[in-house]
């Protein structure tokens, strides 16, 4: 019986999003479509890789509310960067001269996420501000910044190369290719992964989640290790930036808007607890399958959008739930008592 709750904790998220798979496809006969599935899988790329910064935050006890600000000054300053590149080289520049532009624009795009995540461990870590006081002063910053330094214009096309990172494919077969966001999400859940699982440094940031004063007193520099995860956020922030830019040909000072709001729901939904030292890059992952299948399928139902932010905020409060549940902190046959005076 333990091993078969065991069990249930672990696939727990997975069972849920299978059997949300199979009622949308019974709801709906478009929903399974090879075209809807890579459709889904596209939409949520994005919001998968800042959740996955998110985790990292998260699993430390904090919290994160800037990203959505933080991507889009990270795509305005990856416009303005590769625009200022281009107009340096002249109309002559060669293919091989743009796409050095912007790799070091996407460069220089990411260096600026990880600056804000930076500026946000510092004042979290050295400053005593809490996470959350200190991250919605940088949404602020971040989207400020984004607004001055476009002059709160949208900044419009780009070079194929950063197109190809938000609209391009990969070739499998003769019929069947794969969006290369979705590879680059798959990479960072990947890479994220074998991070926190199989290095020293993932293991602090699930100790330092589980118990801070025992990591520090194992000799660890705390304050290090947390302000290394807001940069690791930030750049990851800035890494789905590049791939808006690139699937919308534009960089808009208004973009990630509600962002961190959707990484937040898909790093709970994923099974990271909220109060740090438990959770995994794979459960975020799924917890963003569960809102993008959630959305699409929704969507093919014809619900409006409002009701579906009303059904996903359900979602998310069930979730942390269900957390509280799993860490015994809440007993179910109290709940029972209450509410029906057992």
């Amino acid at each position: 019986m333990d091993n078969l709750k065991l069990i249930l904790s672990k696939l727990g998220i997975g069972i849920a999003l299978i059997v949300m798979i199979i009622g949308m496809s019974f709801a709906s006969d478009a929903f399974l479509s090879a075209n809807n599935i890579i459709n889904i899988l596209l939409q949520v790329s994005v919001i998968c890789i800042i959740a996955v910064g998110m985790t990292y935050v998260i699993l430390t006890g904090g919290i994160d509310l800037s990203v959505g600000s933080i991507v889009a000054l990270s795509a305005v300053c990856l416009g303005l960067f590769t625009h200022a590149g281009i107009r340096w080289l002249g109309e002559d520049a060669s293919d091989f001269a743009v796409l050095v532009v912007v790799l070091l624009s996407i460069l220089g795009c990411v260096l600026v996420g990880a600056l804000c995540g930076y500026v946000n461990g510092i004042i979290i870590v050295y400053g005593k501000v809490t996470s959350f006081i200190a991250t919605l002063g940088m949404m602020g910053i971040a989207r400020g910044l984004a607004l001055t330094l476009s002059d709160g214009k949208t900044i419009y096309n780009f070079p194929d190369a950063l197109r190809f990172l938000g609209n391009g494919r990969i070739l499998v077969s003769d019929s069947f290719s794969i969006p290369v966001p979705v590879i680059i999400a798959i990479l960072v859940v990947l890479v994220s992964f074998y991070v926190l699982t199989q290095t020293i440094f993932g293991r602090q940031i699930y100790a330092l989640g589980g118990n801070r004063e025992a990591v520090r007193l194992s000799g660890v520099n705390v304050d290090k290790l947390e302000v290394k995860t807001y940069v690791i956020n930030g750049a990851l922030a800035a890494v789905g930036a590049v791939i808006l830019v690139g699937r919308l040909n534009a960089a808009q000072p208004i973009a990630g808007t509600g962002y961190e709001l959707d990484a937040i729901a898909a790093t709970v939904i994923g099974g990271t607890s909220l109060i740090g030292g438990f959770g995994s890059v794979i459960g975020t992952s799924v917890g963003a399958l569960i809102m993008g299948v959630l959305q699409n399928g929704l969507t093919l139902l014809d619900v409006t959008s409002y009701l579906q932010r009303l059904i996903i905020g359900v979602v998310i409060i069930l979730a942390v739930f269900l957390d509280q549940v799993r860490r015994g902190k809440v007993s179910i046959g109290r709940l029972k008592r209450i509410f029906f005076r057992e």
